[in-house]
């Protein structure tokens, strides 16, 4: 197995370079923003024939790793040759290298998000055309995806997503004066800055609520939520029969990450095509993991957490707006950790964004335009309360 690991410095990227390690895999090319630092250590380990950088830190890279080849563009090592490219990509710098090595024919393991967030039809219309396939990486998505093989999309009633519910899913009823620090007080799981705010929010949910339902081609109707703290059981599948069917396991990334790898050569070509993978060996020592404990299950509140709901409404609307609700976002999560606006703040800033969204067809110029005036009138918005 050859991989190409595009966000290789962050933590997806980390923990696939993890899986790389246990399991002997080659990894032909890395992409890593600006941590030369980190970058060089894995480039020493793993041996990659290029590398990808930031284009602020270039010059410093060439000058580091001479005689390898270095790029500036992660579009462009997307489309080398490998098995599987694996997208770690934050935000919407990831949607152009997931586009082209789709249009490449390459075998995605898919992290990034907003891609299918933002851009799904046009994702799945370059799958199409250049003949490549997708799997998901996040662990709901992929807990999804093992649910539904060997069923029919048809006989599906509702696709459940589970939420730990964050560090405030049990309080404070006044969520106006959390800090920081204690929304980076993650229960469950040890992610970035920026997905354990929204963790917080509950915005993560409701991204990977517009996600899985672009993944599986079926409406945001059919996509619910279920609070539940032990973060045991990832996602569940309920049929038209009554059956559930639940995906259990380990709070470790590297399960969903190996999984993903696996299935993506024989992943999708459009939504819910979903084929089962024949599982690799043993991933960090889990076989042993004890299903044990008790488990609790509850339903959102919608009305302390009011991103989940803006989720929903910015993916039935489509179109333009999915673009929006991510980008003021964005701004958002950043301003609250900076301390220029709270965070009860943050689901205002997003609404009062889509309040004032001009609507149109989805398309990858109007994308663009659309992000940048979001991300613009944002940054006004979030000026404005800070002042």
């Amino acid at each position: 197995m050859k991989l190409t690991v595009l966000g290789s410095t962050g933590s997806i990227g980390t923990q696939t370079l993890d899986v790389a390690r246990e399991r002997g895999w080659r990894v032909g090319a890395l992409a890593a923003g600006r941590n030369l630092e980190l970058l060089e250590a894995q480039v020493r380990e793993f041996g990659p024939e290029v590398v990808s950088v930031a284009e602020e830190v270039y010059a410093q890279a060439q000058e580091r790793f001479a005689g390898l080849r270095v790029i500036a563009d992660p579009a462009e090592l997307a489309t080398l040759p490998a098995d599987v490219v694996v997208n770690a990509m934050s935000g919407l710098p990831g949607l152009s290298p997931t586009r082209a090595a789709l249009e490449a024919g390459r075998a995605v393991a898919l992290a990034t998000k907003e891609a299918m967030v933002t851009a799904a039809d046009l994702i799945w219309e370059a799958a199409r055309r250049g003949g490549g396939r997708l799997v998901p990486v996040d662990s709901e998505h992929t807990g999804v995806f093992q649910c539904l093989t060997g069923d029919h999309l048809d006989d599906v009633a509702e696709l459940i997503l589970t939420a730990s519910g964050g560090p405030f899913r049990d309080g404070p009823a006044d969520l106006s004066g959390v800090t920081p620090a204690e929304a980076l007080r993650h229960p469950s799981w040890s992610m970035g800055q920026k997905i354990t705010v929204d963790s917080a929010t509950l915005m993560n949910k409701g991204l990977e609520v517009m996600e899985c339902a672009a993944l599986y081609g079926l409406p945001l109707s059919k996509v619910g939520v279920v609070v539940h703290p032990q973060s045991v059981l990832h996602a569940a599948v309920r049929f038209r029969d009554g059956s559930l069917k639940g995906q259990f396991g380990p709070t470790d990334m590297r399960l969903a990450i190996a999984y993903a790898i696996d299935a993506a050569p024989t992943g999708m070509t459009r939504p819910g095509d979903v084929q089962g993978a024949r599982r690799g060996p043993e991933v960090a020592g889990h076989r042993g993991w004890p299903l044990t404990g008790t488990w609790e299950f509850r339903e959102p509140d919608h009305a302390r957490f009011p991103c989940l709901g803006l989720a929903y409404r910015a993916g039935e609307a489509g179109g333009l707006l999915p673009a929006a609700l991510n980008a003021a976002d964005e701004v958002a999560v950043p301003a609250f950790l900076a301390g220029q606006i709270g965070f009860t703040d943050i689901p205002r800033l997003i609404e009062r964004v889509l309040d004032e969204t001009p609507q149109g067809e989805l398309g990858w110029e109007g994308l663009e335009e659309t992000t940048r005036w979001a991300t613009a009138r944002a940054r006004e918005l979030a000026a404005g309360a800070g002042a």
